[in-house]
């Protein structure tokens, strides 16, 4: 009988939130709050999952094939893509599942949860590839967004199983390259509001493609990918009033990935010059895209008057957490702060490696 455990950290997004499903690059961090799903081979044929923080139980037959999807069913969509790689189920598994990520956050619960699994199933019944972290990532983004249909891009994928601080260039050709394995300074504020993902990144990735629809009709010669700020003047006139706003915000999102990008690629990092790039981000997901809310705000006009260098929220917004850079001899002041503003939560956080496999024994 084996047991095995993976283990898959949350992630917080730096630079380009609302980016990556329109093929422009992001930098994104994994941090040390875990998912950890500890299996124990049985001989019922099935995967029984523990949720202990949820509260639920869920049994799937080891030969299930799921000829068709429920909404989010994340376990079923990745099993039904790792067949595909030649992943095929034959014993079944006691399956217990605990983590300390703030749920419907901004965090990515989900995606870590999902990784987790992708990773256990892989190490549990192997695959016909190579596994490296850039597959399980794969694997992730295939069976969350593309089996599925979502509006969602690869961002929390690769962060979580490339781990570490990673710039994802999401156009094809797709590559990553890590920038950094450590970032000192780092803190997550959970607002408890919790984030609106699914219908409110519909909406903002719908609008952004019209409005670079309409531009590039005006314009052939229109690429988002080369181009820069100051583009903004020449075309925003050929767009209806209503639209403006998020063909600005892509351009000007990307301009602060890009300038963010060149301080990372730095020998020495620059934590006041990253922190100003994060607000001017902010702002823009914030005055253009509105994507924040009261608490939000709060906890991060707070951050910034206990002397952050920069905060912004993260992820696909209406709620969620933010993400925060200072001084790490400053931290306690911050964080004091932030909770003082009204989040349920803040506390310091560090990079992580990314999901792996923690244990695989024979008991």
């Amino acid at each position: 009988m084996k047991k095995i455990t993976s283990l898959a950290p949350g992630r917080t997004c730096l630079f380009g939130d609302h980016q990556d499903y329109l093929g422009l690059p992001v930098i994104a961090c994994a941090i040390d709050r875990n998912i950890k799903l500890t299996a124990e081979q049985n001989d019922t044929n099935t995967f029984v999952l523990n949720m202990i923080d949820i509260g639920e139980i869920r049994v799937i037959d080891i030969d299930a094939t799921f000829d068709r999807l429920q909404p989010r069913d994340y376990f079923a969509s990745s099993l039904r893509v790792l067949r595909r790689y030649g992943c095929v189920p034959n014993v079944g598994y006691t399956i217990t599942i605990t983590g300390d990520i703030p749920i419907n956050s901004g965090t990515s619960s989900s995606s870590a949860l999902l990784m987790a699994w992708i990773r256990f199933l892989v190490d549990a019944f192997g695959v016909d590839h190579e596994v490296t972290p850039e597959f399980i990532a794969k694997v992730g983004y295939e069976s969350e967004v593309l089996e599925h249909g979502e509006p969602g891009g690869m961002m929390d994928h690769f962060s979580i199983g490339v781990g570490n601080v990673v710039y994802i260039n999401t156009k094809e050709p797709f590559s990553f390259k890590v920038i950094r394995t450590d970032l000192k300074g780092l803190i997550t504020g959970v607002s408890g509001v919790p984030k609106e993902t699914i219908g409110l990144i519909g909406e903002i990735k719908g609008n952004a493609l019209m409005s670079i629809g309409i531009v590039k009709q005006n314009f052939p010669d229109f690429d988002l990918n080369t181009s820069e700020i100051e583009d903004i003047d020449r075309y925003r006139n050929c767009l209806p009033d209503r639209l403006i706003p998020f063909f600005e915000a892509a351009l000007k999102n990307y301009h602060y990935t890009k300038e963010a990008l060149k301080e990372f690629e730095k020998p020495v990092l620059d934590l006041k010059k990253i922190g100003t790039l994060m607000n001017q981000h902010h702002e823009v997901l914030r005055d253009l895209l509105k994507i924040t809310v009261p608490r939000i705000d709060d906890m991060i006009n707070a951050a910034l008057r206990a002397g952050a260098y920069g905060a912004k929220i993260v992820g696909s917004g209406g709620g969620g957490s933010i993400v925060v850079m200072a001084n790490p001899e400053n931290e306690d002041a911050v964080i004091e702060a932030i909770l003082k503003a009204g989040a349920e939560e803040a506390y310091a956080v560090a990079v992580d490696p990314g999901v792996r496999i923690i244990e695989n024994i024979e008991i």
